[in-house]
């Protein structure tokens, strides 16, 4: 396996998930797996999980929500249309699409959709314009050749649409992911706070530790970063259907404004669609889908994301490897680390955070160890984005495979010790057998000696066989 500070997360489906499989994907350097719930049942999931679970502990599991979307209903047979043809649209969500009706998920889009606007359907393939409207239906002007599919997702750019944040199935996924204590739920279509707080509040009736991921694929998301980041774990850059709703031109600046914000907030940001999606049907990537991996990595995201290279492509394992290597590429090339400000929160910690990763860039350490229960000292370490990789000391599962997610953080779990130094002195012994760094070279502890409440306290700089040597 590729040792990389930047995390993969690979999307799996049920019809290929055997141990086989998901252990190929984990040694080629996939960190976290996704669950693209729009394809699945809870049984698929559970299949897939099931076999995660059996590969390695230390791997993370993301379930996707469909979210607040519009997608058309199924139909007899496709609609086939030609620049300036004319065709209804009615929300109808119980109806099917026929002739030169076609029907929408949402009960109240002829309501919400004005006159005058363009409707996007398949990614944009699609593009109409709204010239008229009845109480039933939107009467619209086709823009372009192509055919109109079912199920396929609609776009209404500059124009909010009513719906609620979550559906029937996201609220069962939810609850689905607390039961089987997933590790993330990233959910679709986030707009502002409230999408976010409304899959909170599931997850806190079930008592569960779940992290919210919220996918910024919308303008409205786009606009209402901050609010979202105030309530959501971390945020997924969404380029699919953001791009639709987006000018394309502008994509690239924002992508970068988003993950800045994210590093400065603490939060862990991921880089997904079509990063590498010409590998769905070739062994080899094209050189802008090369230049679009090593430009992420060096914006310092914390994780990228393939979707259709590894849930349905023909050389998922080739992806993964590919994208773990051009990764290693830009670490090993380029300085990582990056000047953020400091916290208000936790302020102590904040600092010696900071100092730490200072530290082990002027002295050349070879690693920073540090316990942590929440894993919030640990993702303040992993801010600053420094060259040195952190070994983090977990005293609790779940918070071990969120680390996954995060920027040159690689954790294990350990047994919770009264004495705070004890787990450090055998987790240095453990790291020198796994040979992450030798007795004679130096390293950086951070830790604390009154309790997990009051956070870390100080920094240790010494070589690795002086901390093995210590007897308290």
């Amino acid at each position: 396996m590729i040792r990389r500070n930047t995390k993969i997360i690979a999307t799996i489906s049920n019809l290929n998930c055997s141990q086989e499989f998901i252990k190929g994907l984990f040694w080629a350097g996939m960190n976290v797996v996704r669950l693209n719930t729009a394809h699945m049942t809870h049984d698929d999931a559970l299949q897939v999980i099931k076999n995660i679970r059996q590969v390695a502990i230390k791997i993370g599991i993301l379930l996707d929500t469909k979210g607040p979307e519009i997608r058309t209903c199924d139909n007899d047979k496709p609609l086939f249309v030609k620049y300036g043809d004319i065709i209804k649209i009615k929300g109808a969500p119980e109806e099917r699409s026929k002739g030169d009706v076609i029907c929408v998920s949402y009960e109240q889009f002829v309501k919400d959709v004005p006159m005058g606007s363009s409707i996007l359907i398949d990614d944009g393939y699609i593009a109409l314009a709204v010239m008229e409207k009845t109480d039933e239906y939107l009467i619209c002007y086709v823009e372009n050749d192509g055919v109109i599919n079912a199920r396929k997702s609609i776009n209404i750019p500059s124009v909010h649409v009513k719906l609620p944040a979550l559906s029937e199935k996201d609220k069962g996924f939810i609850r689905f992911a607390a039961d089987h204590r997933l590790d993330f739920i990233a959910h679709s279509f986030v707009r502002n706070k409230n999408d976010v707080i409304a899959v909170q509040k599931i997850l806190d009736e079930k008592k569960s530790t779940i992290k919210i991921i919220a996918k910024i694929e919308n303008s409205e998301g786009a606009q209402n970063l901050d609010e979202i980041l105030d309530h959501a774990y971390g945020v997924m850059i969404a380029r699919g259907d953001l791009a639709v709703e987006i000018p394309t031109e502008q994509i690239p600046l924002i992508q970068k404004k988003i993950v800045k914000t994210c590093i400065e907030k603490r939060r862990p940001v991921i880089v997904a669609t079509q990063m590498l999606h010409s590998m769905i049907e070739s062994p080899r990537p094209t050189r802008a889908e090369v230049s679009d991996v090593a430009n992420a990595c060096l914006d310092r995201v914390d994780a990228l994301m393939l979707s259709g290279e590894t849930a349905n492509g023909k050389y998922p394992e080739v992806a993964v490897r590919t994208m773990a290597k051009i990764a290693k590429e830009v670490e090993d090339k380029k300085s990582s680390y990056v000047n953020v400000p400091y916290t208000i929160d936790n302020t102590i910690t904040a600092y010696l955070a900071k100092a730490a990763v200072k530290a082990s860039l002027r002295l050349e350490t070879k690693g920073i160890v540090a316990d942590s229960f929440s894993g919030r000292s640990i993702r303040a370490l992993a801010a600053y984005r420094g060259d040195s990789p952190i070994y983090a000391q977990v005293y609790n599962r779940q918070v071990m495979r969120q680390l996954s997610l995060s920027f040159g953080v690689f954790a294990d779990y350990v047994q919770m010790d009264v004495n705070s130094i004890k787990p450090l002195k055998k987790a240095v012994s453990r790291l020198v057998e796994e040979k992450c760094f030798k007795d004679d070279d130096l390293i950086i502890v951070l830790a604390g000696s009154f309790g997990m409440r009051h956070g870390a306290s100080y920094i240790e700089i010494s070589t690795a066989q002086n901390f093995k040597k210590r007897q308290t």
